[in-house]
Order: C-alpha cells, then sequence, then structure tokens
C-alpha cells in the first residue's frame, strides 16, 4: 500500500516590530583572486528605517549588498538574518524574508512589463499570501507608475522604464527587508524622488530598506541612518547629520565638499567645492 504524504504549506513569515532588529553583518571580509572586495564591513539594519550605505567607486557598496542578499558568501565575518545566520535559510525561505534589486536589470526574453513584477510573487506560491498576487502586482505597478506600459515587452522598455518595473518586481516579494542597489541610477528627478519616497513608505509601514546611492543629498534627505564605505571597511556608521560632515567626506572621497543645510528642510545638502 502507497501512503501519500501531505506536504505542508510553508509558512508565512510575521511581520516584526518596529525597532526589531533584522539583519546584521559583522567583520565581514569577501577574498577574491587574492584581493579585498570587503575587509571588515559592518551593518545593522533594524525594522522601521532607511539605511544608505555610501562611499567612492570601487568602496565596496554592491558587493557588500550582495553578500547581506546571500548570492555572495563572506570569507569571514557573519551575516544575521532575523537571528539567523544567513546560509542557514533555504533559497525559497530567503525569498520570503529579503528583496533584492540589482544594479542591473536585465531579460533575454521579451517578458511583458507586468510578468516581469509577477515574478517577485514566485516565492508565496503555495502560501495563504498567494491568494493577493494580483493586488500586490497592481499596487506596486501603480506605486512606481509603471502601469502605463505593463503590457510591453521589457526588452522594449528605456531604461528608466525597466527600472521602475524592476523595483516594482521587489515591491510585489512584500519582503521585510529590501535591498536596492542604486535605484535611482536610471531615473529622471521625478522618477528619483518617487523611489526614494516609496523606500521610506516601506520604512514607515515597518520594512527595513537597504539602499546604495551615490547622490549624498538624496541619501540625507531619504535615510534615517548612514553607512560610510571606503576600500571594503566601514569607517562611518550613525545618523546623518553625524556622517555627513565635510572632513570626513573630503577625506573619503578625495575631494573637497561643503555641508550645507537645506533651506527648508535643514537636511545637509552636500555639495562639491568648484574653482
Amino acid at each position: 500500500m502507497r501512503i501519500r504524504t501531505l506536504r505542508s504549506r510553508p509558512e508565512v513569515p510575521e511581520r516584526p516590530a518596529p525597532g526589531t532588529e533584522l539583519l546584521t553583518a559583522e567583520a565581514v571580509r569577501l577574498t577574491v583572486g587574492g584581493r579585498d572586495l570587503l575587509a571588515g564591513a559592518d551593518v545593522r539594519v533594524t525594522a522601521g528605517e532607511v539605511v544608505a550605505l555610501l562611499g567612492p567607486n570601487g568602496a565596496g557598496k554592491s558587493t557588500l549588498l550582495s553578500v547581506l542578499a546571500g548570492d555572495l558568501v563572506p570569507t569571514a565575518g557573519e551575516v544575521r538574518l532575523d537571528g539567523r545566520p544567513l546560509d542557514g535559510y533555504r533559497p525559497a525561505d530567503l525569498a520570503r524574508r529579503r528583496a533584492l534589486l540589482p544594479q542591473a536589470a536585465a531579460l533575454s526574453f521579451p517578458f511583458p512589463a507586468d510578468e516581469v513584477v509577477r515574478m517577485g510573487r514566485a516565492p508565496w506560491a503555495g502560501t495563504a499570501a498567494a491568494d493577493e498576487d494580483e493586488r500586490v502586482i497592481a499596487e506596486a505597478m501603480a506605486a512606481t507608475e509603471a502601469a502605463a506600459f505593463a503590457g510591453r515587452p521589457f526588452t522594449a522598455l528605456s531604461g528608466g522604464e525597466r527600472a521602475r518595473v524592476a523595483l516594482a518586481r521587489v515591491l510585489a516579494q512584500r519582503t521585510a527587508l529590501l535591498l536596492l542597489d542604486e535605484p535611482t541610477a536610471a531615473l529622471d528627478l521625478r522618477h528619483q524622488e518617487l523611489v526614494l519616497r516609496l523606500a521610506r513608505a516601506r520604512a514607515a509601514a515597518g520594512d527595513g530598506v537597504v539602499v546604495v546611492l551615490h547622490d549624498l543629498s538624496l541619501a540625507a534627505a531619504y535615510a534615517d541612518r548612514v553607512v560610510l564605505l571606503t576600500d571594503g571597511a566601514t569607517v562611518a556608521d550613525g545618523p546623518v547629520a553625524e556622517v555627513l560632515r565635510a572632513p570626513l567626506l573630503s577625506e573619503v572621497y578625495g575631494h573637497p565638499v561643503e555641508v550645507l543645510p537645506h533651506p527648508r528642510t535643514g537636511s545637509p545638502l552636500v555639495l562639491p567645492e568648484r574653482g
């Protein structure tokens, strides 16, 4: 007699309470080909905050984000998600807890834009959350202003349109932790602001957001905390006003800068010295 085993539905992780520590990386190192891409990076992310990873080209920001996502395994140090080592999660479990937006959004096949967004719902197949797929997809496309080209092939979209569809996919994944790698790079001024407002909204709803940015003034306007990297190591970690100081930034970026208060909001404006 053959006994059929019924597989239980995967559990939907509970949403963390504000202030809960979601992700911790301590003394992370990554050595490739004898070169240290990360040489002692530390990051802490709690529910309800936006953390900006800043630093010059080659500082290790994108590499660190890939380590935080579990796509790269550190040579030394440890990354913990929800209190557990990152390497202790199965891929499907990990995909229900964190969502990653990489720098480049590339697809080989001309999937319609809405189908690309639908890919973000794949981790929830077979769970109770799958019942919300259509609503979540529609909300994500509306939030990123991508609904107007939902039926167009992804390969036929402009760089900015692709970036917004890729972000919609990440939003549709509905995880408690978002890892965004230069999400404003291909966008015009309006949509840069839109993306950072969405990041703030997700934090206000209780999620943790880590975002790699090059625009220091954007980071100052929208982040709660800044982690400044150079040569693969964390050199500063703290509130915006404490980290974005002219002497430190001038040293790290190798160019003199001024830091002035925004005339209306008071958030720091970082301006390179010229002339």
